[in-house]
């Protein structure tokens, strides 16, 4: 390994970086467009979701549980129904996602000290969004029944009725229990990882389609060398790539960073090294630019979006999937980044995900030298 013939090779691929300013732009423009789109567009929170009440019965308690729907930040009333009918072409046209029944004799069973039913109507298309709806719906009715048996009691001149079990919740590390937080740092590995891949996928996919490569056959680079500096040059334009990702996370999401600036950096190097010798391995393989882009976007994209845990969680799926998931690198850089902004976390804690990116890094190093090596003899 020579270090000088190393850095020639760095200088030469930024020299070409710099003579096309518009493939530059577009390597600093996308990560930040994609984050804000995504950032803005993508969220897990489940509110405001819009219902119809059914009100059968027209007295003061029931209309008394509908100020409890209107007065919740969960739900969003859309109005009144006058039948059964009115909640059904609702959920069909997807003007509504849940409907209330309130049934004629709701006042009278409880005036009587009867258990009265509420009907709850639920568009289970999404069962996801639908499940946390029921659960919204059930919590507030089962709440508004336990003030109901507590004036009840007090009425019969019974004591305080107390709840069999006093839940105090304290939420740790994203109290605001928004999404967003939980999201944009994982989008940020995701956009880091596919930006990388693509940059470096057509490196050597270049030399060969322009011609250069035999130029570079008649040097004595070497091949380690050549993936190295290549490497070093857009390794420059994925640190700055990365800057703008966590300003954009900080400043703009206001998503909160409670870990060290230092570990933050060294682990996103790593990623970094890791994603762009990929890309150089990928660029090795294929010989067409459009051959390597297809597969560098296919290889980075999705997995970063569908196997790292960004979007659904890697415990919920398959076991021969989760098996797969150990070798996506966003995976662990993923963790690594939640557990620097949202929990503080150091290398006490993240020290296995560090050790992955850096078995990952040189694995992939290793196999890009070999490739190379094996498509110049």
């Amino acid at each position: 390994m020579n270090w000088r013939r190393t850095r020639a090779m760095t200088v030469k691929e930024c020299r070409h970086i710099l003579r096309d300013p518009r493939s530059l732009i577009m390597a600093l423009a996308v990560p930040l467009v994609l984050l804000l789109l995504f950032g803005f567009a993508l969220s897990l929170d489940v509110d405001r979701i819009p219902m119809l009440i059914y009100d059968a019965d027209q007295s003061a308690p029931s209309r008394e549980l509908i100020r409890q729907f209107q007065g919740s930040r969960y739900f969003e009333f859309r109005g009144y129904a006058d039948d059964y009918r009115s909640i059904e072409r609702g959920i069909d046209r997807n003007q509504i996602l849940l409907g209330v029944a309130i049934p004629p004799d709701y006042s009278r069973r409880i005036a009587a000290g009867q258990r009265a039913g509420v009907q709850i109507l639920l568009d289970g298309s999404d069962s996801n969004t639908a499940s946390i709806a029921l659960g919204y719906a059930e919590s507030l009715v089962r709440g508004y029944a336990f003030t109901l048996r507590t004036e009840a009691q007090n009425r019969k001149g019974g004591g305080k009725l107390e709840p069999p079990v006093d839940a105090r919740l304290r939420v740790w590390y994203n109290s605001s229990l928004e999404s967003r937080n939980y999201i944009v740092p994982g989008l940020i590995a995701t956009i880091l990882m596919i930006i990388a891949a693509l940059l470096t996928s057509l490196t050597i996919a270049r030399e060969w389609e322009m011609g250069t490569m035999e130029q570079l056959l008649s040097t004595p680079v070497r091949p380690a060398e050549m993936v190295l500096g290549k490497m070093a040059a857009y390794f420059l334009v994925g640190v700055v790539d990365t800057a703008i990702a966590v300003s954009v996370a900080v400043f703009v999401f206001h998503v909160p960073f409670r870990g060290s600036v230092i570990l933050l950096a060294c682990s996103s190097c790593i990623f970094l090294c890791g994603a762009l010798f990929w890309g150089i391995f990928i660029s090795a393989v294929a010989k067409s630019q459009l051959l390597a882009y297809q597969m560098g976007m296919l290889s980075s994209m999705l997995p970063a979006f569908l196997l790292s845990g960004l979007i659904y969680a890697i415990e919920n799926m398959p076991a021969p999937i989760r098996l797969v998931t150990y070798i996506v690198p966003a995976r662990y850089f993923i963790t690594l980044l939640k557990g620097i902004f949202l929990k503080g976390a150091g290398m006490r804690v993240l020290w296995v995900e560090i050790l992955f990116l850096l078995a990952y890094a040189t694995v992939v190093f290793l196999l890009a030298t070999r490739k190379l090596k094996a498509k110049l003899a």
